[in-house]
């Protein structure tokens, strides 16, 4: 898998999220507490932008009336129909077994590092031919 520069830290404050596009993938990147989650924009039942969603918690009960919140912020619900997806799995909460959304990994880098690479920009062709120029893509 090739692994591509979406923006600085600087653009992801804590509890923020971000869409971006890689290699035509729309994918949400969601800030946790400084931790990253990336997960495909459609949501696997009808195609909601899980980027417009909104992250909660995991609601638990030992007992009838008794509740309580966990994993803050880890829980991503779908805006169109409010299913749920677990940001470091994908994996949904109505069906774990079988229904998830794709997953990406995350990281951060130092500047430094990804001088070093082993990054490839992309590049094209570019050519003269009788006074036009000409791009190969």
């Amino acid at each position: 898998m090739s692994k591509h520069i979406v923006a600085p830290v600087t653009e992801f404050l804590a509890g923020t999220h971000r869409l971006v596009h890689v290699n035509g993938r729309p994918i949400a990147v969601f800030n946790v507490s400084g931790e990253f989650f990336g997960i495909a924009n459609a949501c696997p039942h009808q195609g909601g932008s899980l980027c417009d969603g909104h992250l909660g918690s995991l609601v638990t009960s030992d007992a009838p009336g008794e509740y309580r919140l966990e994993r803050k912020g880890e829980i991503l619900r779908c805006p169109w129909h409010g299913w749920e997806f677990d940001i470091r799995s994908g994996q949904s909460w109505c069906d774990p077994a079988r229904i998830r959304t794709r997953r990406y990994q995350v990281d951060v880098k130092e500047g430094s590092e990804l001088v070093k690479g082993p990054y490839v920009a992309d590049t094209f062709p570019v050519s003269v031919e009788d006074r036009y120029v000409v791009i190969e893509v």
